[in-house]
C-alpha cells in the first residue's frame, strides 16, 4: 500500500473564485437567478453547471484566457510541489470540470497531478460536460461522487488528506483521515460533528503538516 495521498478540491479551494461565477459575471448575468434556484435545492449541481457552461458563447481562445485569469491561492502551487517532494501523491477532486483545471495546472506548472472531475470539452463556443452514468464514481447530483473517490483512495494509501471549502466537500470529509476546511465547509462539518482543521490558505495547511512531521522544514 502506498503511503500518502493529498486530495484537494479546486473551485474555491485552489482557486479563489468558482469558474461559474466568472461566466455569470462576464457573459451570462441571467445565471444569477439560476444560482438562487440551485442554492434553494430546486436544481441539481450538475444541471446548474451544465446550463451555465453552455451559455458562454465565446471562442475557445477567450475562454482559455478567462480561465488563466481565475485568481488562485498563491500558496497552492508552492505547497503542492513541496508535498510531492515529501512523497505525497496529489489529486485534484472537483465537481466542476477537468477542462479548466488542466489549463490552470499547466499555467502554474503543477505537474504529475491526477485530476478526478467531470469530463469537459469545448464545442460551438461553449463548454460541454460528458457524463458517464456507468462510471464507478458517477453521482446523479454532482456528476462525480467525491465520497466514493476518497473511499477508493483509502484502499490504496495508508493516509488520505483532503482539502475543501463547500457542501460537496462535506461528503468526502467523512472518510478522509484528515480534512482541511475553509469557508462554508467549516460550518457544515461543525453541524455534523465531523472533525477538521480550519484553514484559510494552503500556507496554513503547510504549517500544520510541518508541525505534525509530515513536511519537514527545508
Amino acid at each position: 500500500m502506498k503511503k500518502w495521498a493529498f486530495v484537494s478540491d479546486f473551485d474555491g479551494t485552489i482557486s479563489k473564485k468558482d469558474f461559474y461565477w466568472v461566466v455569470i459575471e462576464k457573459y451570462y448575468p441571467e445565471g444569477k437567478e439560476l444560482f438562487k434556484t440551485w442554492k434553494a435545492g430546486d436544481i441539481k449541481d450538475i444541471d446548474f453547471l451544465s446550463h451555465i457552461f453552455t451559455h458562454i458563447e465565446q471562442p475557445e481562445e477567450q475562454i482559455i484566457e478567462d480561465i488563466k485569469n481565475i485568481p488562485i491561492d498563491e500558496s497552492a502551487p508552492i505547497f503542492l510541489k513541496k508535498i510531492q517532494e515529501k512523497g505525497a501523491e496529489v489529486y485534484i477532486l472537483s465537481a466542476g470540470t477537468d477542462y479548466y483545471i488542466h489549463h490552470i495546472l499547466n499555467q502554474y506548472e503543477i505537474n504529475n497531478v491526477t485530476v478526478l472531475s467531470n469530463n469537459g470539452y469545448f464545442e460551438n463556443k461553449n463548454i460541454h460536460l460528458n457524463m458517464n452514468p456507468e462510471h464507478r464514481h458517477y453521482s446523479n447530483r454532482y456528476g462525480i461522487d467525491k465520497a466514493k473517490v476518497i473511499q477508493e483512495l483509502k484502499g490504496k494509501y495508508e493516509t488520505v488528506h483532503f482539502a475543501g471549502d463547500s457542501e460537496p466537500d462535506s461528503h468526502p470529509a467523512v472518510y478522509a483521515d484528515l480534512t482541511f476546511a475553509k469557508d462554508s465547509l467549516q460550518d457544515l462539518l461543525n453541524e455534523r460533528n465531523i472533525p477538521y482543521i480550519p484553514v484559510d490558505t494552503f500556507k496554513d495547511i503547510q504549517k500544520y503538516l510541518e508541525s505534525k512531521g509530515w513536511m519537514a522544514h527545508d
